[in-house]
């Protein structure tokens, strides 16, 4: 007997995969959605309710709304009160933002895709728009310029790739310089600021803020010293079992009894203290539930390399933690965005209280629809892109998958 018939007779005979069949359209159709007279009288009716629906959407999106309740009072929508005579200021603050985002894909592309492409279509789809002035088009057609200049720094200067995560930190001030004035530009006053511009701010403060005072807490939380861990289950347990708006009236009302006299927060500043407060005592549990999924076996290996306790949770435990809590952490990142809109019953107009704001107004009475459905598309385009990225996060960092 030959090697060769000897080598067959080892080797376990498998049967071939079976071609895969490719059904036609109408093969497709029978097999899914008619395969019998039930499935068949429910596909129709379905259909049916789904060209109602979108016959009734079409008609009054194209034909009935008034969407001039919008355009009339799209500066109120985007940055509110703020001084027409300051304006130059924000969109400096916006160009700035494109510009980092630009150097961000750029340099590193990866997750800064989804956002790079997706604030990319805002800008051409926004200066389209036939009620833009000729002034806010000229200033988005420069943001646009903006991500191209980025673009080609991050792609033509290596080293930023290094200290771009870094340089966004510059960018925060930066931007917060132009809004605010510091003393250095006229100052504009917090209790003008409104609309999406006002949204987004409380919004970054929030998350940014907040991830590393809810890291410290989960760290305190599993500490073993018992006056720390006490201190973190008491903060984060009565934060998380009140509602936010409580949080958020205590800090507009009860703040200021406790300060010395004469000395006085903003209304802004105390929403944003508010929205940390109480999204640090969420992440606090994200995160905690990120370190307890780390083996102790990993801690006790780095212990008996003569690791520190320190090192051992900065490089070895804190890591595998944030990684396998990004899609929570993001998912209480969208969840904060949204809870925003609950400084309107504080007193501040953000993007939703400006829109009750414009539906109270007698010249455009019974524009609710309207006002209502171009928020909602902000906060789903917004929201949408923050959810793409954190997929893009998950996939790339391989979390939930072995």
């Amino acid at each position: 007997m030959n090697t060769e018939k000897l080598q067959q007779m080892k080797t376990p005979h498998t049967a071939p995969m079976p071609a895969e069949v490719k059904l036609g359209p109408g093969a497709w159709l029978k097999k899914n959605l008619f395969y019998s007279w039930f499935s068949s009288i429910l596909t129709i009716t379905l259909l049916a309710l789904a060209v109602l629906l979108i016959k009734n959407i079409a008609g009054w999106t194209f034909f009935t709304a008034r969407w001039e309740v919008i355009s009339a009072n799209f500066k109120l929508f985007m940055v509110g009160q703020y001084p027409i005579d300051q304006l130059w200021r924000v969109w400096s603050a916006l160009l700035l933002v494109s510009l980092f985002i630009g150097l961000t894909y750029g340099a590193r592309r990866g997750i800064s895709t989804i956002m790079f492409f997706s604030v990319t279509t805002v800008y051409l789809v926004s200066i389209a728009l036939p009620f833009i002035s000729g002034s806010s088009r000229f200033w988005l057609v420069g943001a646009l310029v903006s991500l191209g200049v980025g673009v080609g720094l991050g792609m033509a200067v290596p080293t930023l790739k290094k200290v771009v995560g870094y340089a966004w930190i510059l960018c925060f001030i930066l931007v917060l310089f132009f809004i605010q004035g510091f003393g250095i530009l006229p100052e504009v006053r917090t209790n003008t600021w409104g609309g999406l511009m006002l949204t987004m701010m409380l919004a970054t403060i929030a998350i940014v803020f907040s991830f590393p005072i809810g890291v410290l807490f989960a760290l305190g939380r599993a500490s073993k010293l018992p006056i720390v861990r006490t201190i973190s289950v008491i903060y984060i347990e009565i934060i998380r079992g009140v509602p936010l708006i409580t949080i958020l009236f205590m800090a507009q009302i009860m703040v200021p009894l406790f300060l010395p006299g004469g000395v006085t927060v903003d209304n802004v500043v105390r929403a944003m203290v508010g929205l940390v407060i109480f999204n640090s005592a969420y992440i606090a549990e994200n995160v905690r539930g990120g370190l307890q999924s780390v083996p102790n076996s990993q801690v006790e290996a780095s212990h008996a390399l003569g690791l520190s306790t320190f090192k051992t949770t900065v490089f070895i435990v804190l890591p595998q933690a944030l990684r396998v809590t990004i899609p929570s952490m993001v998912g209480q990142s969208i969840s904060i965005l949204k809870d925003t809109t609950l400084v309107a019953t504080v007193g501040l107009l953000d993007i939703l209280g400006i829109g009750r704001t414009v539906t109270s107004n007698p010249e455009f009475l019974g524009t609710q629809k309207e006002v209502f459905v171009f928020v909602a598309l902000l906060f789903w385009v917004i929201c949408f892109t923050m959810s793409v990225t954190s997929r893009k996060l998950e996939r790339s960092l391989s979390v939930g998958h072995n």
